[in-house]
């Protein structure tokens, strides 16, 4: 892997982050919904260490220091590595000339981590079956996947021009 794509890649992953966490933050601000707070993500992380890998729910859980910043910091690490799967899936050309079916798709996929992980460890179960409007909330991880892989699209394009 090359300097330059390594660079790419990194700024491409924390774009395509933002650009989901812009999105989620008009979802909360403008239609009033609930968005996922990294805060108990870095609180699910911190009770990995300690060997707890699942909450019943992790809200109850004991706070763990700097949970906050944790929980963020991994978003951003894990959107960082999902732009480093897909940059490794594409043709490198797409980087040239990015396209949106790709990258929304890839983004779609991605709902995969949170479905089979995140929740059931912070316990809400495979899928948030365990939550009170079960589709309601995959229908957010869904949307929220797509607008990362939207935000990996719109990412390229942005480097694309200036590169």
């Amino acid at each position: 892997m090359t300097t330059e794509f390594f660079l790419r890649t990194v700024l491409i992953g924390i774009s395509a982050t933002a650009f989901m966490d812009i999105i989620a933050f008009a979802q909360k601000h403008i239609l009033s919904q609930q968005t996922l707070d990294y805060a108990m993500v870095g609180r699910w992380l911190g009770h990995m260490t300690q060997g707890r890998f699942i909450h019943r729910p992790i809200s109850a859980s004991e706070a763990v220091r700097l949970e906050g910043l944790l929980g963020w910091s991994a978003h951003y690490l894990i959107g960082v590595l999902f732009a480093l799967v897909f940059l490794r899936l594409v043709d490198e050309t797409w980087l040239m000339n990015p396209t949106l079916m790709p990258a929304a798709m890839f983004g779609v996929l991605t709902v995969v981590a949170p479905f089979a992980f995140l929740q059931p460890g912070m316990g809400a179960g495979l899928a948030a079956r365990r939550t009170p409007s079960p589709n309601v909330a995959r229908a957010r991880s869904l949307y929220a996947h797509l607008s990362f892989g939207i935000g990996l699209w719109v990412a390229a394009i942005c480097l694309s021009t200036v590169a």
